[in-house]
């Protein structure tokens, strides 16, 4: 059997199919990761401690410390990463309740282009009935029709 056979089940099926469970499940993994790093954080504090103080005879001052540098720069590194894996986590949770959110406004879209097509195709057609008129123009034929521009100031004014 394959992982897309409908016969089988999966418990993560459900999670993906729902944002609100993807962010859940997601949020979750993220706290447990959040645990573990700050273990090894403390891990990584305390083996600093101990590789620094371990002298061995014969050593300068700073072999100590040249000695201990790639451990703690691997536990750094180790914590770096599961630090951008938790932003990681939190990006896609971001992500995918962006998608569904997409994919629901995009009938309405759909919809809306339909109708601009179908206007321009045919300008006999009203517009939206929600669509208010832009602002700064009024409906053709009501009332006073306004200078187009500052230089027309002068020519179109009426002596009171």
């Amino acid at each position: 059997m394959t992982s897309t056979d409908p016969t089988t089940h999966s418990p993560l099926r459900d999670v993906a199919q729902s944002p609100e469970a993807t962010a859940r499940y997601l949020a979750d993994i993220q706290r447990v990761l959040l645990e573990i790093g700050d273990n090894l954080e403390t891990l990584t504090r305390e083996t600093r401690v101990h590789l620094r103080t371990t002298h061995v005879e014969g050593d300068r001052w700073y072999h100590a410390r040249l000695r201990a540098q790639p451990v703690e720069r691997a536990l750094k590194d180790v914590l770096r990463h599961l630090n951008g894996l938790t932003d990681g986590l939190e990006r896609a949770a971001y992500k995918r309740n962006d998608f569904a959110d997409k994919v629901k406004a995009l009938p309405t879209e759909r919809r809306e282009k339909e109708l601009e097509r179908q206007r321009k195709k045919n300008p006999q057609i009203p517009s939206a009935p929600n669509s208010a008129p832009e602002a700064g123009r009024q409906a053709p034929g009501h009332g006073y029709s306004g200078p187009a521009s500052i230089y027309d100031l002068g020519r179109n004014r009426e002596s009171a």
